[in-house]
This record gives C-alpha cells, structure tokens and sequence, in this order.
C-alpha cells in the first residue's frame, strides 16, 4: 500500500542507473562547486592582506570581522553593542552633555565607569584576536605569521590604551571631586534646607562668595584681596558680580556672635580694619565663635559681605591667586588686553621700584608667572585696577580653557585645582551646580564695581551700597519720559565723591566690555613711556 507516498520517495530509494550519481552525491558536488565559486572568508577563504584589512575592520567595529567570516550570531551581538555603544556616546557629546556633566561630578559613576573601562579594553582585545583567528588563511608563512602577530598586537594596543588612559582620567576627576567638594564638610553658614531635590531651597537667587586669596610663600596667612559675590538667577542663569575692595573698613555682621564682639563693624586692635584681613583675624581672636565649622574665616566674610551688600550668602569659592601661575602655565597660558603698564614686583611703601612691567597691548599671552602679577601688581597703580585685572583674569582662564587644552593637560590642571580651591559648595548638590552653570553659559553677566568713585572706603555708605544691589538684581524701569541710565563702561576714576555730596549708586557693567582693549590708554601709555624699575 504505497498511496499515500510520495513520487520522490520512490526515486530516492530507489537503485540509480549502473554509471547514474545518487541524489546524495549530486548535492555534495553543488555544494563543492559553489565552495569553489564563492570561497568563505574564514580559515583558509582569504588572502593574507584581506584578513588583516578584515582584522582592522573589527578592530575598529567590534564584531565586523566575526560577521563576515559566517560568525553570524556572534558578529552581529558585537556589532549591534558596538552601535549601541557609538549612539551614547554621540548623545552624551552633544543632546546629553547635561547627563555627561552629572557623570562627571558624580563619584559613584566615576567608581563605577573606571573600573569598567579596563574591563572593556581587555574584552575589546580578546575581540580583535577572535577576529583575526575567524578570517586568517590556512596557510601562512613564516614572515607573513609574524608580520600578522604585529598587527594584531599593535591593533590590540590602539584599542586598550586609549581605553586605559580614559579609566585613569575617570579616577583623576574622582579624585578632585572628592577632595575639593569632599563630604562631610563643616559649614556654620550654608543653608541648612537646600537639597539635591530642592538645591536652592526655593530661593530664586543663589548667592556664591568668589575670594582671590593672596597667600604665598614670604606671607603671614592668607589675606583675600579679591572679594566678588556672583548672584545668580536660579531660573535664567542671569547673574550679577559684585566686586568690593580690599581696603573696605568697617565690615558690618548681622545680628549674632559677630556682631556682639564687632558691634561697630570689623576693627581690630593691631593692623588695620580692611576687609581683606577678615579671613584670617576673626578665627585668630575668637577661633570658636560661630560654633564647630572647617572654615571659620571664610564663615565670617560671607556674613559680612552679605550684610555690607544686603544679601544672604550662601556658599563661597576660595582660589589662592598664587596658584593661577600653576594653573595658567597648566592651560599653555592666557590672552589679556594690557591698556597700562603693569607692574612685577616694586613695593609702594618702601618706594621699591617694580623688576620690570608688562608691556600695554592687545591680546597680550601670559605665562604663569606674568599672569600672576597681572593679577596682583599693585605698584604706582590703585586697587581698583587690581580687581578690574583680576576679574578679567578669571573671564580669559573660564573663556580660554579648550577641552582639547584640558584633556591633554587634565592631571596637571587636577592636581593644581586641588591645591588652590577650598569650598563648602556641598557634594551632593554638584549636578545642581553643573545645570546652573549651563543656564550662566548663555546667560547675561554684569559687574558693579564699589570703587572709590562710588563709595569711600574708610566710611563706607552700606545703605548706598545695598541699594545698588537691590537696583542690578531687580532693575526699575525709568519713570515715564525718562531715559534709562546707560551701563558704566569706562575704567573707574580714582578720586572719591566730594565730602557730603550724595553718590548716586553705581549702575552693572558689561564684564567683556571692561575687559576689552582700550586703544587711547594703552597708546597714551606706550608715548610716556616704560616706567623706572629697580636696578
């Protein structure tokens, strides 16, 4: 009974013609014949350069080798990671820098990602040695086996290294994360409701105390002869600087311990009563007086400057000027506008002449060490010079500084931020600052100088003082037929105003406008010609 079967059956089973191939043998010679025609690119399918262009391939596109050499499955999970792989990090590098700055401050991930990346590298060279062994030939010759054992090798390093290298930047920034913003800081003024969740404890300004410390080698403590505080909207990132000088007396504290034993402002009984001897006085003469805290001398600037300027003070950034001739010689150098000469060196007092000057000029590079005393000379000159230098100082190192200039020089510039930045900014609130600073990246940013043209210091008018601030955080509009006030541009004149003649309070400046070449002083300048230094 044979109905139900199939016509072929009949001639698969049965006995060919005496000289006939079986059906089995027909197909064994399709199957030679198209080995023959298409060869595989496996062992012994490829010539000896096409298996190392092959090798290279998936080195660069893990799991590319593999693919072709018939490795399906294997091939295209490597490939299909890889792509994955290449679409994060082009997100991260562009719509995700905000998450790339989070990792960045984030000591957990940066743990997490340095120990991977090693572990990557290794699984990336074992890759590139599969694929190889999947498309080499059968046979090879001695020179061409060693020529192969090269380039897997060097292929092999051209992946694990930069790999290796990425993981040891990964644990430099760890490292800087957790010493400068190192948790479990002691803080007897930060806010004690801000959280990551609610950073700025539901406050639309946050108020960060920026000091330029003038310690160094030769000097007595540190004395802060830069004080701004940069005020900053929460919402658009708009953010106003306040510069005070360092020769401001009588610094006022709010109600509290300070106030109690500095009832009529900051005045000491030896030396003089500036402001910039602030940080290192009050611990001096009452080490506990604002209770436990790591930084008691910047705790007493931030009540004072915020009474003085009529504004809670939440955090402060303290930069030792010192080491900006570290830090710029880390960045390749700095470019300034020099519309004066500037002195090196010279002491006003003993009536030093300077070692030498830097030259007025536009777009002048700086070394380190000009950048120092572009920053901090002082002689023939006035504060206010200083601090309009100084601020332009930190506006060209945050301008100028490339990302392919930090890679290349991170662990110098690591190393040199840890020496000379103190902060009681909180850990955990970082990736809140990150967001913040990208709001201020394309923000507006205005300066008010209280110079000597606006106040006096020796008898500061605080009232005057603290209404300029009202009117640069939350400016009136003119009343009706009025023309606004145009923004002051010019540099700050060094006379005070008259004796009981009423100042009017000083408007916000552009800060590149400042900072800009001023062609009539700097040629004015070069026509006096150079200042006598000290023979």
């Amino acid at each position: 009974m044979h109905s139900d079967g199939e016509p072929g059956d009949a001639e698969a089973t049965a006995p060919p013609h005496r000289g006939e191939p079986t059906r089995v043998e027909r197909r064994r010679g399709e199957a030679a014949r198209d080995r023959r025609d298409n060869p595989p690119i496996g062992l012994g399918g490829a010539t000896f350069s096409s298996s190392l262009l092959w090798t290279a391939a998936g080195a660069l596109i893990p799991g590319l080798a593999l693919l072709v050499a018939g490795r399906r499955r294997l091939g295209a999970t490597l490939l299909t990671l890889t792509l994955i792989a290449i679409g994060v990090l082009v997100w991260l590098a562009t719509a995700g820098q905000r998450t790339a700055l989070h990792l960045a401050v984030s000591p957990k991930a940066l743990l997490l990602l340095g120990l991977a990346l090693p572990v990557v590298a290794l699984g990336w060279a074992v890759v590139v040695v599969s694929g190889y062994g999947a498309v080499r030939p059968m046979r090879i010759t001695t020179v061409q086996r060693g020529v192969s054992a090269a380039v897997v090798s060097l292929l092999c390093l051209a992946v694990v290294l930069p790999t290796v290298v990425a993981s040891r930047y990964t644990f430099i920034q760890r490292d800087l994360i957790t010493t400068v913003f190192a948790p479990g800081k002691v803080s007897a003024t930060t806010p004690d409701n801000a959280t990551p969740a609610d950073p700025w404890a539901g406050q639309p300004r946050v108020n960060v105390l920026l000091l330029g410390g003038d310690g160094g080698e030769g000097r007595d403590g540190v004395r802060t002869d830069t004080v701004i505080l940069a005020s900053i909207d929460t919402d658009t990132g708009d953010t106003v600087l306040f510069s005070l000088p360092r020769n401001l007396e009588n610094l006022p504290f709010p109600p509290g311990p300070l106030r109690q034993v500095y009832p009529d402002g900051f005045q000491v009984s030896v030396g003089e009563p500036l402001l910039n001897a602030v940080y290192r006085t009050v611990p001096a003469e009452h080490p506990d007086i604002l209770g436990p805290t790591d930084d008691l001398g910047a705790d007493a600037l931030k009540l004072g400057v915020g009474e003085a300027l009529g504004l809670d003070v939440d955090y402060f950034v303290l930069v030792n000027l010192d080491g900006f001739k570290q830090l710029t010689d880390a960045l390749g150098g700095v470019v300034v506008n020099i519309n004066s000469w500037v002195p090196i060196g010279g002491v006003d007092s003993l009536r030093q002449p300077p070692d030498d000057y830097l030259e007025p000029g536009p777009n002048q590079q700086l070394n380190g060490f000009q950048t120092l005393w572009f920053a901090r000379g002082r002689y023939g000159s006035s504060d206010y010079d200083r601090m309009d230098r100084q601020r332009c100082v930190i506006n060209a190192v945050i301008d100028q500084a490339d990302p392919v200039t930090v890679l290349s020089r991170y662990q110098d510039l690591a190393d040199t931020t840890k020496d000379i930045l103190e902060t009681d900014i909180p850990q955990d609130l970082l990736s809140a600052f990150v967001d913040l600073s990208l709001q201020i990246k394309d923000a507006r940013t205005t300066s008010v100088v209280f110079d000597n043209s606006v106040i006096t210091p020796a008898d500061a008018d605080y009232d005057l003082i603290r209404d300029a601030v009202r009117e640069a955080i939350n400016p009136q509009p003119p009343p009706a037929g009025q023309p606004s006030a145009e923004p002051t541009t010019g540099s700050p004149s060094s006379s005070a105003p008259p004796a009981g003649e009423t100042q009017a309070p000083p408007s916000a400046q552009s800060l590149e406008s400042s900072c800009a070449y001023d062609p009539v002083a700097a040629e004015a300048a070069l026509e006096q010609g150079k200042p006598p230094t000290r023979r």
